[in-house]
């Protein structure tokens, strides 16, 4: 593994394996049949804390670097996708606070987390998927309130978070400089959630609409300044990509783990396939391709950690690895061949995991147009 981690980490990471292996990985192949919210594995996973590794040190988190919190988010993801994704998001909902709140509202966010919630980052609308400006969901200015009416979806941890952050237009006539952001705690009257979606893969993670119909919320609600929020959004985003392409190096890992074990089992022509040299190729090119993602996360982790700019680093991390996550997940079906098929092996849930990595977080589409903006603007 290309992370180069804290002794603390090493220790963590050794306990999060064994609650993968015990807790998670066996448990969510009937949680992916029913879809299914596994309350009773994140309480545990919250017992050991693992839903607030990104809450900042001074506001009560354990003081890990981001390349320790990778190398224990690929754990999580070599388990299951849906279970990673949905510890990754929780800290998806806190980064817009984190990136222009005020320390009241870093606090607030911070202690919801250490007590046992969970965040939602509220961007996409049924209109408004990679043209992230075009949102309708409007906040209007009330005497010291704003009235908040609209909706998202598409929205991970919807119907388990405890707050949201949300984005919502304040003034229409100024466009996309006339979005703002807004911090929302679950219970907030005017606010609800949809049905959870009945997705293809990550099937671990809860996925809702959220509907805001006259949510009034005091004017403290919002985080930074009015007109703010298209920009803190996509702060945002620089920022969870890598931790995209985390979750999908995980997949490929797994499919490389998977290949390798059935590999070995799979005997044909007399002997185990793996001898095969065609097959050992094969094998090389996956564990090239899932290094080189995890070097590309480990890279823009590290740039983040350093105070440098990132966006370019974190959009090629995250678009690189959805794409080998896929081509790898294939090539393990392929190992298998037609048991590769079946749904009583494992190898077949990690496509379908691995799909949304090239949609969510932007299209791997859009971050291609991300790179070639910051290349391109070098010139």
């Amino acid at each position: 593994m290309a992370y180069i981690i804290s002794d603390d980490a090493k220790d963590l990471l050794e306990d999060v394996k064994d609650f993968c292996e015990n807790e998670v990985k066996e448990q969510c192949k009937e949680y992916d049949k029913s879809g299914e919210w596994p309350k009773e594995m994140y309480d545990k996973a919250i017992e050991m804390q693992l839903h607030m590794l990104e809450v900042p040190e001074e506001y009560g988190g354990m003081g890990l670097s981001r390349i320790d919190v990778a190398a224990l988010m690929e754990e999580m993801a070599i388990a299951d996708a849906g279970f990673a994704t949905t510890i990754s998001a929780s800290g998806l909902g806190m980064k817009p606070v984190l990136i222009a709140g005020n320390e009241e509202q870093k606090k607030r966010v911070c202690d919801l987390v250490i007590e046992g919630g969970f965040g939602a980052f509220c961007l996409t609308e049924p209109a408004a998927g990679s043209d992230a400006s075009a949102g309708k969901t409007t906040a209007v200015k009330d005497g010291d309130e704003y009235v908040l009416n609209g909706r998202k979806c598409f929205i991970t941890n919807a119907g388990v978070a405890s707050f949201y952050c949300v984005t919502a237009m304040t003034d229409k006539a100024k466009g996309v400089k006339g979005i703002s952001m807004f911090l929302i705690e679950a219970g907030t009257p005017g606010l609800s959630t949809g049905n959870h979606e009945n997705k293809m893969g990550i099937r671990t993670s809860n996925t809702c609409d959220v509907v805001f119909e006259d949510c009034r919320v005091p004017a403290s609600a919002l985080v930074g300044a009015e007109g703010k929020g298209f920009g803190i959004a996509m702060k945002t985003l620089d920022q969870a990509r890598t931790w995209m392409g985390c979750i999908a190096t995980g997949i490929a890992q797994r499919g490389i783990d998977e290949a390798i074990t059935y590999g070995k089992e799979r005997i044909q022509f007399g002997k185990p396939v793996i001898k095969n040299q065609a097959m050992q190729f094969k094998i090389a090119d996956m564990e090239i391709k899932t290094e080189t993602a995890r070097q590309m996360v480990a890279h823009a982790l590290t740039l983040m950690d350093m105070g440098l700019p990132y966006a370019k680093e974190s959009a090629i991390a995250k678009c690189y690895a959805g794409d080998i996550a896929m081509e790898v997940a294939s090539e393990a079906i392929q190992v298998f061949g037609g048991y590769g098929y079946s749904r009583e092996y494992p190898v077949e849930k990690l496509i379908r995991d691995a799909k949304i990595f090239q949609i969510f977080e932007g299209t791997n589409e859009i971050q291609r147009i991300v790179i070639a903006n910051n290349v391109i603007g070098r010139i």
